[in-house]
């Protein structure tokens, strides 16, 4: 009995048949051990094809001789399935994963590495967070990207992806591993994984992978915003990039119909609309762009309707007089956003600009803000010439 007890409390580690064929989606096996767990029933195998939950990717799910597994996770060595029933344990199961979910999220994970490769190599950014969500794969990165940079990035992703290079697993010595530029979140110790696609990246990861980059089929950058010091990208690759760009070509096929408009020319068709809707709201004659440069020194607004925040950025910084400006906005994002490119004397959130003094920013007198930000004239030291970016928030107020 002692030596039975002490047998079942050593743990066997788990044959991973997932990192010898990633593509493998049924297996025989033997049940080493059930027990009943938090969600459903823990079985362990003495070989498996589910893949465990790390690296940012789900663990699969499928079936072990008709039983449900609805997850799957590691722990030390073991694979523990999460089963909606129990199973014997000795007994011979047959099992059989989710394939096209796991396939799914092959795609997403390699396609997640090129782009992440690409953008290391071009600006030398980190990617310091990944995740596979219901909606979208994000990734986090530890600095800033333009809409040029996010264009070049995913034209040349993409080229890689067309390319059909094929996908090296390795597990280098240590000496050897000191050689590879691999990229990694923190220091690895004992073996280490590498994922390489010869040219485009080199990473240290556990995740299953496509066998070549032309099964990735795809990669879609569909946004990015300011996370931290850097952004985040919502990403789909593959099938997932398939089917939400479907989604997105039948709203706009029915948003064409309802506007008797080109499938290309929607945009135009709904500024056009905006624009008399505006038209209504406030009686006037179309602005031009010399009406947005124009001081009027009277009751008089040059109104420009745009798209979102970028478009509202790039015409303050073409036609603004850097004196003050305001964001009324739920959008936490979107009011980072404001605050951090639009370079005015005094930046406003949900708050009027004509709070904009020396009175109001305590500086003892009811003085005016200098658009050019240098706030003395005269003689000037350090101290003058030091220039004051202003950022006021404020939940509605007015003046």
């Amino acid at each position: 009995m002692i030596v039975e007890n002490l047998t079942r409390g050593v743990n066997m580690a788990t044959e991973k048949l997932y990192y010898q064929d990633a593509h493998q989606a049924a297996f025989e096996a033997r049940v080493v051990s059930c027990q009943p767990g938090k969600h459903g029933y823990d079985v362990v195998l003495d070989r498996t094809c589910f893949y465990p939950e790390g690296g940012g990717q789900p663990g699969d799910t499928g079936f072990l001789s008709g039983v449900r597994v609805t997850d799957t996770h590691e722990r030390g060595g073991e694979i523990v399935h999460f089963c909606e029933q129990p199973l014997s344990e000795g007994q011979s199961v047959e099992g059989r994963i989710d394939y096209a979910r796991r396939f799914e999220f092959m795609q997403l994970h390699s396609g997640e590495h090129i782009l992440s490769g690409v953008i290391h190599r071009r600006f030398g950014y980190e990617n310091v967070g990944f995740h596979m969500g219901a909606d979208f794969v994000t990734i986090d990165f530890s600095g800033m990207l333009t809409q040029e940079d996010l264009s070049a990035v995913e034209a040349e992703a993409n080229e890689w992806v067309w390319k059909n290079v094929p996908i090296e697993i390795t597990y280098p010595d240590a000496e050897a591993l000191k050689t590879i530029p691999y990229r990694s979140k923190k220091e690895l110790t004992g073996q280490v994984r590498i994922v390489t696609i010869p040219g485009a990246d080199i990473c240290a990861c556990c995740g299953t992978h496509v066998s070549s980059t032309g099964e990735i089929g795809l990669i879609k950058i569909f946004s990015c915003v300011k996370f931290h010091d850097g952004v985040r990208l919502e990403i789909l690759c593959g099938r997932r990039a398939l089917a939400y760009l479907s989604e997105i070509a039948e709203q706009n096929r029915r948003v064409s119909g309802l506007l008797s408009a080109k499938p290309l020319e929607t945009a135009a068709a709904v500024r056009r609309l905006l624009d008399a809707e505006a038209a209504q709201i406030i009686p006037g004659t179309p602005a031009g762009e010399r009406d947005f440069d124009t001081d009027f020194l009277d009751y008089i607004l040059a109104v420009k309707v745009v798209d979102g925040v970028e478009a509202a950025i790039e015409h303050i910084a073409r036609h603004g007089t850097g004196h003050s400006d305001a964001i009324v906005a739920r959008d936490e994002a979107a009011q980072r956003r404001f605050v951090q490119a639009v370079d005015s004397a005094a930046v406003y959130v949900n708050a009027s600009t004509r709070f904009t003094d020396g009175g109001e920013f305590g500086l003892g007198c009811e003085m005016g803000i200098s658009t050019q930000k240098l706030h003395a004239r005269g003689p000037m030291g350090l101290e003058e010439l030091t220039t004051y970016k202003y950022v006021v928030r404020g939940n509605g107020q007015i003046r």
